[in-house]
């Protein structure tokens, strides 16, 4: 037993239930969700970090996108955080790059579907599924046919020394429609990829080499570095983390870089938001706790972070939608 502690210490605050007749928005809801308990709990303080976070004009926040959040309908999600600048940089994956220029050059090319399908029916069809939304394979293939236009436009040669996070701003410069590279490309937020190959948008662009005659040479250590000057350049800095994976570690991992190159004085990020499903229990990164973090220095040691357990597109949509009632933007 610790000294000096009593029972007291541990009965401070009682548990309000939830009254719903009193909740009038999302803010409300999650505020009152505060004093309730679990993953309710642990949503309701999400909300507080992470308007901390994006009202702090030397906070960089950076977002990492797992999973098929596109195709599940989470693209203007995004959209409207780029657009407040609520988040400085993105580090996703490749799927919801290709998903991205799927609805942009198809206006809108998902479809309601469903898990429970005969998929070898929808292989005939050539009907790509994602759980329960279903992708045309004739829309992955007018994005190939048009990003090959945007391509020639943006390149009159065809040996192409580039970064991938350099790349996608050149496409989303030439896109006219609102989407999350276009919006990036305005608003002047990098996307990093950092399984770039991994995703059918690498493939396009092994299909353009192979038969167009491009030959395409991405410097993927430079956009490490390209972070790092980043990071280095901002004086806190906050994570807001969708599912785990590739962007999480690769956005963590960048403190360490820095410790070890002697390029700064305090280590990690000072707040951080999290929403995902996986288990710390299996070792697996994905599960790697904040506190587990620490010990790498990949968080600083009085960092404000929250975890919540929960399927993103419920939790992120919720949340959003709070911050926006809460700073008062319509």
């Amino acid at each position: 037993m610790r000294d000096n502690y009593k029972k007291e210490n541990y009965l401070i605050k009682k548990i309000e239930p939830f009254k719903a007749k009193e909740v009038k928005n999302i803010d409300d809801l999650l505020s009152s969700l505060k004093n309730c308990g679990f993953q309710g709990r642990n949503l309701g303080k999400a909300l507080d970090i992470l308007e901390k976070m994006v009202i702090d004009d030397n906070c960089l926040t950076v977002m990492t996108l797992s999973g098929a959040m596109v195709p599940a309908g989470m693209g203007d999600l995004i959209c409207v955080l780029m657009e407040y600048k609520f988040i400085d940089v993105l580090i996703t994956t490749g799927a919801n790059i290709i998903h991205d220029l799927v609805d942009s050059f198809t206006n809108g090319g998902h479809y309601v579907g469903s898990s429970d399908v005969d998929d070898s029916e929808l292989f005939q069809f050539r009907i790509n599924r994602v759980y329960d939304v279903f992708l045309p394979e004739d829309n992955y293939k007018l994005v190939e046919k048009e990003l090959l236009h945007k391509i020639k436009e943006i390149f009159l040669v065809k040996k192409i020394n580039i970064t991938p996070s350099e790349l996608l701003r050149k496409i989303g410069e030439k896109l006219e429609n609102r989407s999350i590279l276009s919006i990036a490309a305005r608003k002047n937020i990098p996307i990093f990829v950092p399984a770039f190959s991994d995703s059918e948008l690498a493939l396009n662009l092994i299909k353009y080499m192979v038969r167009n005659g491009f030959d395409f040479q991405f410097d993927i250590l430079k956009e490490v570095q390209i972070f790092a000057n980043i990071i280095s350049n901002s004086k806190r800095s906050g994570t807001l983390i969708i599912g785990g994976g590739v962007p999480r570690n690769w956005a963590q991992q960048i403190f360490p870089l820095l410790d070890q190159l002697g390029h700064i004085n305090s280590m990690g990020y000072n707040y951080s938001v999290r929403i995902h499903t996986a288990i710390e229990y299996d070792g697996g990164l994905s599960g790697c706790t904040f506190s587990e973090s620490k010990s790498w220095g990949k968080y600083s040691l009085d960092s404000s972070y929250v975890s919540v357990w929960c399927d993103a597109t419920i939790a992120l949509p919720i949340l959003v939608t709070g911050l926006l009632q809460r700073l008062k933007i319509q």
